[in-house]
């Protein structure tokens, strides 16, 4: 297949999914437009990974562009789906235990975890893309679930700042070593991969450690910059109840 070819890619039903439930959602929950509007970016992010040439290098030609889709599926269009969540429709769907019980921070970062360094084990990642009308499929929407679970105690989680800061160090420790691995093994990773195409004048190695640098910076941002943002609150909150603290002693 071309490089630049668009592929018919039949994840992309993942999309109208989504719209049709989000919609039917907020029919009776009231969603504002900057909630929309996330909920919008996450389908055209989804949409450009899944039925542009970027899905056709990706699982043809180039490991570095199928860890950056890897990424919109498993954390940036996750975020903004449930960003784009009202927090009475996010209520409404706690009801459920079963959403009770994933969405909880130690279940939701361990499955989260074991989806993203299952899928990389060099014997499935090659299987997936050998069977790519079907094991592929299934990891994407698998890379999709977890995405929503691992987000879901920070965008709707009542949890205190303190407790989202130290989930999110948690997921930018444990994530980053499988980037970092990857950029610094001396030899192709993957078979695949290994015997593709070359293209843009990449070698083999220099895909696999672009992937893997690709991979290990992005987290550093997403994780560490979100840590950065809830330690900040909950120092924040801390100083405020210290000070609230010791004008009440003082009377």
């Amino acid at each position: 297949m071309h490089a630049y070819a668009w592929p018919l890619n039949w994840d992309f039903v993942l999309v109208p999914v989504l719209i049709g439930g989000y919609f039917l959602g907020i029919r009776n929950h009231h969603a504002t437009r900057r909630r929309v509007a996330a909920f919008t970016a996450a389908q055209v992010l989804l949409l450009a990974v899944l039925v542009t040439p970027v899905e056709t290098i990706a699982v043809h030609y180039l490991l570095v562009v199928h860890l950056l889709q890897n990424v919109v599926l498993a954390e940036w269009a996750p975020a903004l789906v449930l960003l784009g969540i009202p927090p009475a429709l996010s209520r409404v769907l706690e009801r459920s235990r079963v959403v009770r019980k994933a969405t909880h921070p130690l279940v939701a970062l361990p499955v989260w975890l074991a989806t993203y360094f299952v899928w990389h084990v060099p014997r499935i990642y090659d299987a997936a893309l050998d069977h790519q009308h079907s094991l592929l499929h299934i990891e994407h929407v698998t890379y999709f679930v977890a995405g929503c679970l691992v987000w879901w105690p920070i965008v709707h989680g009542r949890w205190p700042d303190g407790i989202k800061a130290l989930y999110l160090f948690a997921a930018f420790v444990l994530a980053s070593p499988l980037g970092l691995l990857l950029a610094l093994l001396p030899h192709p990773a993957y078979r695949f991969y290994e015997h593709a195409p070359r293209l843009w004048g990449l070698s083999r190695l220099t895909d696999q450690q672009l992937a893997g640098l690709t991979m290990a910076v992005e987290q550093a941002i997403v994780f560490f910059g979100a840590f950065t943002v809830y330690l900040s609150r909950f120092l924040r909150s801390e100083a405020i109840a210290g000070v609230y603290t010791a004008g009440e002693r003082r009377r």
